[in-house]
């Protein structure tokens, strides 16, 4: 799509070392988007000289926190319209073409769309039909924001709004294997442990020894990771883990904190 003819849409992208795909991403969104933010925070891998060769314009800030660095890259941005994309997320031809036909006749008839995530993983083929996670990438500023938090980065529905539908999902190339899921995992569980509304002791103790085949059967059954064979196996149990590890994480916050380990307990 030329420029001349994309409809006023911004889309932003939140970055630190995300030079494996940073430039796909920036021209994938750039089929429909007439201009795509990057807010960067520290890079040091080329992500930014990526990304401006790719067409993007680059702003460099420190890191807020998840939904902090939102609310920084959606001012930013030069249209009202805006299009959330994560730097592994990938906007799809079939998807552009929906998009930019939502803007045909003007303003989009609705001023939110759901925008399901599609899972690409490093095996097998994209997981369209099955595993998909629910988002709403698609909005307009000037109906709701995202979150002033420093965790959380999803904004909830505003009362009386309808929310319209996306047929075609982002195509999400999360991880490149094992290692770095449970990396993201790891990481992932330790801010929302920190961040979130503590939880009482006698509830987090339930939820370490109880909580993990819920976890895993939410993630394998009810989201249909079954239908990923063998890997979709163990990306249901990874998956599980990384949610169990909140609750252990924030049962060491409830007391105290893990202590610093003497000289003589290191091996």
């Amino acid at each position: 799509m030329q420029a001349e003819s994309r409809p006023p849409l911004s889309a932003y992208i939140r970055t630190l070392n995300e030079a494996r795909m940073i430039g796909d991403v920036v021209r994938a969104a750039l089929q429909v988007a007439d201009e795509v933010v990057v807010i960067d925070s520290g890079s040091t891998d080329g992500t930014k000289e990526i990304a401006r060769d790719a067409g993007a314009r680059v702003i460099e800030h420190g890191w807020l926190g998840n939904g902090f660095q939102k609310r920084l890259a959606e001012d930013a941005c030069a249209h009202d319209w805006l299009l959330d994309l994560d730097a592994d997320e990938i906007v799809s031809p079939e998807l552009a073409a929906e998009i930019a036909a939502l803007f045909a006749g003007g303003e989009p008839p609705h001023k939110i769309y759901r925008t399901m995530l599609a899972l690409v993983p490093p095996v097998g083929k994209p997981w369209r039909g099955f595993g998909l996670q629910v988002r709403h990438k698609l909005y307009n500023r000037r109906a709701v924001r995202a979150p002033a938090h420093k965790a959380w980065d999803q904004f909830d529905i505003p009362e009386g709004v309808v929310v319209g539908r996306l047929k075609e999902p982002v195509l999400h190339y999360a991880f490149t294997g094992a290692a770095q899921f449970m990396g993201k995992l790891n990481r992932n569980s330790t801010v929302r442990a920190e961040a979130l509304k503590l939880k009482s002791r006698p509830y987090l103790a339930l939820r370490i020894l109880f909580g993990f085949p819920f976890y895993f059967a939410k993630k394998y059954l009810l989201q249909q990771y079954f239908r990923g064979g063998v890997y979709g196996f163990a990306l249901a149990s990874m998956s599980a883990y990384g949610r169990w590890l909140r609750d252990v994480k924030m049962w060491e916050r409830a007391h105290g904190g893990a202590r610093a380990p003497s000289d003589k307990n290191i091996n």
